[in-house]
């Protein structure tokens, strides 16, 4: 048998709380530069609530990227196409399901912890991996193709229901 990659890139999706923050910073940022004209140290104010501005507004640009490999699956967060943190990282046989959301099957794994990695649209597929790992039931949720439900499913044909 073959190596099987298969990688997917999804963008987040802008929340109203994404706009909330982003309206609250440059509210703070305009009230900085007023107290600039009223202190005399203002400046370092201003000066800091702009890095504050640029390092949150850079921080809300999101991207997901889902790479399979012979088994293993990495998810890394991509913050404004500069900065990328591993978010999740495990292997297929550890995995006890993989279903589509909303699946029966899920309901017995309702008390675990939900992480959320998909771009939030709706228009995709949104399909949930169970991880028990010392205990401590997981849910991750993500939007995989086809191509890659194809190679889970190659590894793991007993835990993956697809649609």
């Amino acid at each position: 048998m073959g190596d099987f990659y298969a990688e997917k890139l999804v963008k987040k999706k802008t929340t109203g709380k994404d706009i909330l923050i982003k309206c609250l910073m440059a509210a703070l940022t305009v009230i900085a530069v007023f107290s600039f004209f009223v202190m005399p140290f203002g400046i370092f104010v201003v000066f800091l609530i702009i890095g504050l501005d640029i390092f949150i507004f850079r921080s809300l640009d999101v991207e997901y990227e889902y790479q399979y490999i012979n088994g293993d699956i990495d998810i890394d967060k991509i913050m404004h196409k500069e900065r990328r943190k591993n978010v999740f990282s495990a292997n297929i046989t550890d995995m006890e399901l993989l279903a589509p959301s909303g699946n029966s099957q899920l309901s017995s794994f309702g008390n675990a912890k939900v992480y959320d990695f998909t771009g939030g649209y709706g228009d995709a597929p949104v399909y949930e991996m169970i991880f028990v790992e010392a205990g401590v039931k997981k849910r991750v949720l993500f939007e995989p193709d086809d191509h890659m439900l194809e190679g889970m499913w190659m590894q793991a044909p007993r835990k993956v229901i697809r649609k």
